[in-house]
């Protein structure tokens, strides 16, 4: 039989031939994607951010800290950077209250200060309002996020982004940036699985199972990540990957250097992408085809359809 494969959304059909189609069109096992708690073969689990739930009272932008940190520099210990997928792709600081870690001695100290107090008193109110009784009794600590999910360190991906961009540009950050619940996290990851997330192997799986919003991939730990097939590797192997993840970011490094004020979106628009940074990927899309298959690939419908085949695997085992 033969089927259309599209290459984007827009893009005009290639007809294939195929031996069978599956939900996705491609020739590959009959498997979808399902929603799962855990991923199918990686050690590492992928979380939600931090949902604030404040209604803003926590959230400060670089004038309101600036501003509190000058009246109360005892103030810079309990407020820390916060990106969302916004500001992780577009370089826009922001920060956030903090106090998750504070006693009850220091909580006391901390709402003495007329600025913390009527935020805390913010949040509260805020959740008190609330219908839901979850967000009601959250009304307990209106000093915390909802949330309080931290890492020693962790990759962000961001939960939405643009469909031209030729990859989903993903950091690695400390626990001294909280994310927000419009990214993912992958505590303590390192750069093997870096490399393998920012391949061209792992962009096409997404771009395949992911859903959408509105014509922008949405990045979904449930469908794309924990349903992705993770190849097996030698000691070697995860050293060169290593080294070339580490490439790309020394390249995304060096044109951030140039000018603060670059952003990841500006390096991953597609007319845009410094040449630096383009072949460090390139290397990396290789290296990391080579570990699903020596003589690596020729299109994404080929690596689609190769990952399908190590999906129904994988679930068959399960």
């Amino acid at each position: 039989m033969r089927c259309p494969v599209y290459s984007t959304r827009t893009g005009q059909p290639i007809e294939e031939k195929a031996e069978k189609i599956n939900p996705y069109l491609v020739d590959a096992e009959d498997s979808v994607a399902i929603n799962r708690s855990k991923p199918i073969n990686t050690k590492h689990p992928m979380w939600f951010g931090n949902m604030p739930m404040d209604g803003g009272h926590l959230l400060l932008n670089q004038d309101e800290r600036d501003t509190l940190i000058s009246l109360y520099p005892q103030l810079e210990v309990w407020i820390k950077q916060l990106v969302g997928a916004r500001e992780f792709l577009n370089n826009i600081p922001r920060y956030c209250l903090w106090l998750a870690d504070a006693s009850t001695r220091q909580l006391a100290e901390l709402v003495k200060l007329p600025e913390i107090k009527e935020r805390i008193d913010g949040v509260k109110q805020m959740r008190l309002s609330s219908s839901d009784a979850g967000t009601r009794k959250q009304a307990e600590t209106p000093w915390k996020f909802r949330d309080t999910r931290l890492a020693d360190t962790y990759i962000l991906v961001p939960s939405v982004s643009s469909e031209r961009r030729p990859y989903v540009p993903m950091g690695f950050f400390s626990k001294d940036t909280i994310s927000t619940n419009l990214n993912l996290i992958i505590p303590d990851a390192d750069l093997f699985e870096f490399g393998v997330l920012t391949s061209q192997m792992h962009m096409d799986w997404m771009r395949t199972v992911s859903g959408r919003l509105k014509s922008d991939y949405r990045y979904s730990a449930k469908l794309v990540y924990n349903n992705f097939p993770w190849p097996n590797v030698t000691d070697k192997q995860k050293q060169q990957i290593e080294k070339l993840a580490q490439a790309v970011l020394d390249a995304r490094q060096t044109e951030l250097d140039k000018d603060p004020e670059t952003s990841l979106a500006d390096l991953y628009d597609p007319d845009l992408m410094p040449v630096a940074l383009r072949k460090a990927h390139t290397k990396l899309d290789k290296a990391v085809d080579t570990l699903y298959q020596p003589k690596g690939f020729k299109s994404p419908m080929e690596r689609v359809q190769h990952l399908f085949n190590l999906y129904a695997e994988a679930i068959s085992k399960a």
